[in-house]
């Protein structure tokens, strides 16, 4: 099914953007991990709309868990989280039925779904269920720290704009940032931030990439082919709304070298073998090498923008000059940060439990 993920660690994720409550079921973890429900609601937090660079739309998305947990400990029942809808404005999303937002899932929606597809704030395939992603990627990542490893994530850039990136041997959990615009450059930052406002002063939108590191992950992790950590990573990463693209350690940039440009030397640190660089990013072959992972995500412009755009009319089937109104981000970037770290942080806990 669609919304359900995982194998050892199953995800399940329901709701629609306008309906009651979004939330989610985490089944497979351990019986004896103490939550934190206050370091989850700090994770959570930093996926929350709010200031000049997201949409107006403002959920306190307190995560309520009715089930999995007794006293602060996982119990090993199933963990069910919800967290309701209060700020929704379901009347913005009316005409959008019959006009369908250009890059937006509208169209095969109304398709797929006979015409029933929940139209308002996108429905199922609103980012707003990214919310239940981070619930269940914040609880993942209080398991991985258990296994000392950490995960953390930052803007890579925003449309041509670009920040420093990790060094990929190097990374670590001091290196990771916290706050709800993650950058390392001033300068990059204060630019990136200058772009989002000017486009949204356009009616328009713009994307971006974000880097990924998982670093404690051990060596041996994963499975060849089919079942690959690259491939456990990409499923869950592109469940994320608005991706469109991941590359793991040089990418695409690795069909551009030689073997001996690209290829990393081993070498012994002590009784650790390790790599003196990094292009393969922390996994060959499917499997963790015990270098550090490092992914990097790209993630499309907002579909649903105020500058006018050529759709249809499915009702007259005619063309239709479409202007969007409501409330919408002008970048998703900065709110997909914590989205990415959940996504990796499951990907990776289906691995250990």
């Amino acid at each position: 099914m669609s919304s359900v993920w995982g194998r050892n660690l199953t995800i399940t994720v329901f709701g629609q953007s306008h309906a009651e409550a979004i939330g989610v079921v985490v089944d497979g973890l351990p019986a004896g991990l103490r939550i934190d429900e206050e370091e989850l609601q700090t994770f959570m937090n930093r996926r929350a709309a709010g200031g000049a660079f997201a949409t107006s739309r403002k959920e306190p998305d307190v995560p309520r868990i009715v089930s999995g947990l007794v006293e602060g400990v996982t119990c090993g029942a199933p963990i069910t989280a919800l967290i309701e809808n209060t700020n929704v404005k379901s009347g913005d999303y009316r005409d959008l039925k019959d006009h369908p937002r250009p890059a937006h899932a509208d169209y095969p929606a109304y398709v797929r779904f006979d015409g029933a597809n929940d139209i308002r704030g996108g429905g199922q395939f609103s980012g707003r269920l990214t919310a239940a992603l981070c619930v269940a990627g914040g609880l993942c990542r209080q398991f991985l720290k258990t296994k000392g490893i950490e995960v953390g994530a930052h803007i890579a850039s925003i449309g041509d704009i670009r920040d420093t990136l990790y060094d990929p041997v190097a990374v670590n959990k001091e290196n990771f940032l916290t706050d709800n615009f993650p950058v390392y450059d001033a300068d990059a930052k204060a630019a990136m931030q200058a772009r989002i406002t000017a486009v949204r002063e356009e009616g328009d939108s713009i994307g971006g990439t974000i880097e990924c590191a998982a670093v404690g992950l051990p060596a041996g992790i994963g499975d060849p082919l089919f079942d690959g950590l690259e491939n456990r990573l990409a499923s869950r990463i592109f469940g994320i709304p608005a991706v469109k693209g991941v590359e793991f350690g040089n990418g695409f940039a690795a069909a551009e070298l030689t073997g001996s440009q690209n290829n990393d030397a081993y070498y012994y640190d002590g009784d650790t073998v390790k790599t003196r660089t990094n292009r393969h990013g922390g996994i060959l072959g499917g499997i963790s090498t015990g270098m550090p992972l490092v992914l990097r995500v790209a993630i499309k412009p907002t579909p649903s923008i105020a500058k006018e755009q050529e759709t249809v009319e499915l009702s007259t089937k005619s063309g239709y000059a479409l202007s969007i109104h409501g409330r919408h981000d002008p970048c998703i970037v900065p709110r997909a940060v914590p989205c990415v770290e959940a996504a990796v942080a499951i990907a990776i806990a289906d691995y250990l439990v």
